[in-house]
């Protein structure tokens, strides 16, 4: 395996030795470690570079930067603790050394073009036993958006992949122009949607935005404007800043501030570029501002500071996600200028965290040991600088997991496979498909453009102890279908312009009796509110207008729902009436051998109690929102099981008669009807039903329908019954079964016998005939909602009057008093 990578280094070198060398030398100070494989980092360690002027009568005057960024010299510090714990990993990469070589961009675009030709081209210099001398086999670069843009659009031609860890320009994501171009900070087309869905929350129409000049600043905020549109929300003003502006232009962007009415303002800027505005803004004591930060400076150390605090205390922003790495903190505690008089960068962090200058013979023997120079005791062990805390580590975990993003990559490229011809080709056809799990529980993976998934914290600026805090209030994640999910813990923000909300509107709600007009040249957010003429304009049938008769508001949607008191009441009786009839027909099977099951027709009585059962579930086709199916099964489920219900009370009837009648010897029809007879008549009774249900069903079926005659505030959800003929004709024929059954059991309530069931028929069909009398009246004047719930009500009580009337007598015997339940009693022999 070792000797397969060693030959994929030395195809490398060979490709940039021979047809790849990149012309030029720049002495450039770095951080090198040599290694089998190396890997480059550009980093701005420094913040600004010192222009000079070049006289073309010789080598161009060495580049000169200022302004130590500890952050930035943190992330230098992290690639190195990453690439020394993956050599320490048997499991990646074994028996390959990693090694690095990290060189300082200075933010400036130009100073990283610089750096990049001399990361990829072969040091001079440095010799090997190997005869090939080292060079990088990926670039991890870089941290602004504009210096990214310069080493993508440099290197990428000649294949060399590049891992950006804060490079959030959405526009790096074009795979056509930046075919190698990877990173582990989400684009900033999602910051976008983020930004815009905060606004959105907060209801602010009415909004600033300053924005860095270059490639991160533009595309930031023209994806920003773009997504606030849809949401109707105005840019009140565009203001840009970058480092190196005069004071004048700076002065410019104040202006605007102040003689703009906007409270909400987005500063979509480098940290380092935003700085001499956030100086002016603190200088001119403009407060009342509430801000909105892109992810570039709102966790910033320089910035989080107690007197920028006055001015942008209550920033709103979003950052990517952060974790904790513990064995960072000694690795960071043991640097040391003793340890590497020559290391790059290193005295200048030393001045900064110790306070003193190193100064050893290596390091500078003529220097005087004034006041400023260290004894050479000091130490970082107890430093509470914020530089040594990981706990909270957002860019610079991006560091790391690009690191070892690379390292996976190289590990597959490492097994033993084939010789490669395009090395360069192949670490980036790796990098586009790693994805695995590093220590943290935390996938790492690159979509199509080289994206990692978007996920962002909520950060809200808060003063605590004297000190800025960044405060976690919420989250932001984005899916692959485009859908977004914003959670933020209001109640926990602490609002530069007060304990509430902050508003940021062009012009006021319009009073009552005036309406908007536009202002000529303005955005459509702002407007003059004058009289309203005589006439209005009508809402939609679906609207209704407000109280300031100024807007349509939808009206409220009305229907009996499962989850209100009278939804929950009629469902629990509904229940319990399908519950006791089945129990009644578990008492009846399991005492059917008894004088009085006999006696009153065992299986009608069954069929009875089945349609009584189907005739209590009925209801619930009538509760939630009409649909057409649930529209069609109400009516026809109500017509067919009172069909068959009545039916069954029917052909008991008959039975009872002809009961009666088969005492006559001469009578010969009576002899005939049997349980075939019976289930005859039950069947063609029900049948007809069938026929009607079916015709009306085909031809003009239910419907859902929306009523707007009862309020005007207010829509209600009803079935319309399609064809009326059809709905009349299910009611009637129900109406007619019932009379018949009626009028025969009336006939035979007199007869002899001891157990008559023409009493208990004639009762039930009279509790029947009353509850639907008294329906109609009630039906028609009840309103909305309440028409179903009469409906359900009618329903439930006729079916209850059958039970109760039919069978509690028979199970009062059966249950209660069994000395009744023999053959003699039923015959009224005792």
């Amino acid at each position: 395996m070792q000797s397969i990578c060693l030959l994929f280094l030395c195809v490398l070198c060979m490709n940039t030795a021979s047809g790849c060398k990149l012309l030029g030398k720049f002495h450039m100070p770095g951080l090198v470690k040599e290694g089998d494989i190396m890997i480059g980092g550009i980093f701005p360690v420094f913040n600004k570079e010192i222009g000079s002027i070049a006289s073309f009568q010789g080598e161009p005057p060495e580049i000169v930067c200022a302004l130590f960024d500890l952050r930035a010299f943190r992330w230098t510090q992290m690639m190195m603790f990453a690439i020394e714990e993956i050599n320490k990993d048997d499991g990646l990469l074994p028996n390959i050394s990693l090694g690095y070589r990290i060189l300082n961009s200075c933010s400036s675009p130009t100073h990283t073009l610089r750096t990049a030709l001399t990361l990829v081209n072969t040091p001079r210099e440095v010799e090997t036993p190997s005869g090939c001398p080292p060079t990088v086999s990926a670039v991890i670069a870089e941290a602004g958006s504009s210096q990214s843009l310069a080493v993508a659009g440099t290197l990428g031609p000649f294949r060399m992949p590049i891992v950006s860890y804060f490079s959030t320009c959405a526009c790096l994501s074009n795979r056509a122009r930046f075919p190698t171009f990877f990173r582990t900070i989400p684009s900033d087309y999602f910051q976008a949607k983020a930004l815009a869905a905060l606004v959105k929350h907060f209801g602010w129409e009415w909004i600033g935005a300053i924005h860095s000049d270059n490639d991160y600043g533009r595309n930031g905020v023209l994806a920003f404007t773009q997504e606030v549109k849809k949401f109707g929300v105005c840019i009140a003003f565009v203001g840009t800043v970058l480092r190196t502006y005069p004071a004048d232009k700076i002065l410019k962007v104040v202006a605007m501030i102040e003689q703009s009415s906007v409270k909400v303002i987005l500063a979509f800027s480098a940290e380092g570029d935003f700085s001499p505005l956030m100086k002016e803004v603190v200088k001119h004591n403009i407060t009342g501002i509430q801000w909105l930060a892109s992810e570039a400076w709102i966790t910033a150390p320089q910035p989080s500071t107690p007197e920028m605090y006055q001015a942008f205390g209550g920033a709103l922003g979003f950052v990517v996600q952060k974790m904790a790495i513990p064995n960072l903190n000694p690795f960071l505690t043991a640097i040391s200028p003793y340890k590497d008089p020559n290391a790059a960068f290193v005295k200048e962090f030393w001045e900064i965290i110790v306070g003193c200058r190193p100064v050893s013979p290596e390091i500078d023997a003529s220097a005087d040991k004034t006041k400023g120079t260290c004894s050479g005791n000091e130490t970082l062990l107890n430093s509470q600088d914020v530089f040594f805390n990981v706990s909270e580590l957002r860019v610079t975990y991006n560091v790391y997991k690009a690191v070892y993003a690379i390292a996976h990559a190289l590990h597959q490229l490492c097994i033993p496979v084939s010789k490669r011809q395009f090395p360069f080709l192949q670490v980036t056809y790796h990098l586009q498909r790693v994805k695995f799990m590093n220590k943290f529980g935390d996938y790492v993976f690159f979509d199509e453009n080289g994206d990692p998934p978007a996920s962002y914290d909520i950060i809200n600026w808060q003063l605590e102890n004297g000190q800025v805090r960044h405060v976690t209030l919420g989250h932001f994640a984005s899916s692959a279908n485009g859908e977004y999910r914003l959670s933020i813990q209001e109640e926990r923000i602490v609002w530069r312009t007060g304990k509430n909300v902050p508003t940021s509107v062009c012009s006021d709600v319009c009073k009552k009796g005036t309406r908007k007009a536009q202002m000529k040249g303005k955005p459509t957010c702002c407007f003059d509110c004058i009289p309203c003429a005589a006439e209005c304009t009508p809402c939609l049938q679906e609207y209704w207008s407000n109280q300031r008769k100024d807007e349509c508001v939808p009206k409220k949607i009305e229907f009996l729902t499962y989850h209100e008191p009278m939804g929950i009441a009629l469902t629990i009786v509904s229940i319990l009436g399908a519950f006791l009839s089945l129990v009644t027909v578990m008492v009846f099977i399991h005492y059917r051998e008894t004088p009085v099951i006999k006696a009153s027709n065992a299986e009608l009585s069954c069929f009875l109690l089945f349609s009584l059962f189907l005739c209590f579930l009925c209801p619930l086709t009538f509760i939630g929102r009409p649909t057409v199916w649930t529209c069609m099964l109400r009516r026809t489920t109500f017509g067919l099981t009172f069909a068959l219900c009545i039916s069954c009370i029917l052909g008991k009837t008959i039975v009872v008669v002809t009961a009666f009648k088969v005492t006559q010897p001469s009578n010969k029809v009576a002899i005939k009807f049997g349980p075939a007879q019976q289930r005859v008549i039950v069947s063609s009774c029900t049948l007809i039903q069938i026929v009607i249900c079916v015709l009306w069903l085909k031809f003009r079926p239910p419907l859902p329908d929306k009523v707007f005659r009862y309020s005007n505030k207010k829509i209600v959800l009803e079935c319309n019954t399609g064809s009326e003929v059809a709905f009349y004709a299910v009611l009637g024929y129900i109406g007619v079964l019932a009379v018949i059954s009626l009028v025969l059991a009336f006939l035979a309530r007199k007869l002899p016998d001891k157990f008559n069931e023409a009493k208990l028929i004639t009762f039930s069909m009279l509790i029947f005939c009353a509850v639907w009398i008294t329906f109609i009246p009630a039906y028609v004047s009840s309103p909305g909602k309440f028409t179903v719930a009469v409906e359900i009500f009618a329903i439930l009580s006729s079916a209850f009057g059958l039970l109760i009337c039919m069978f509690a007598p028979k199970c009062y015997i059966i249950l209660i008093k069994p000395e009744k339940n023999t053959k003699k009693h039923v015959m009224g022999k005792t």
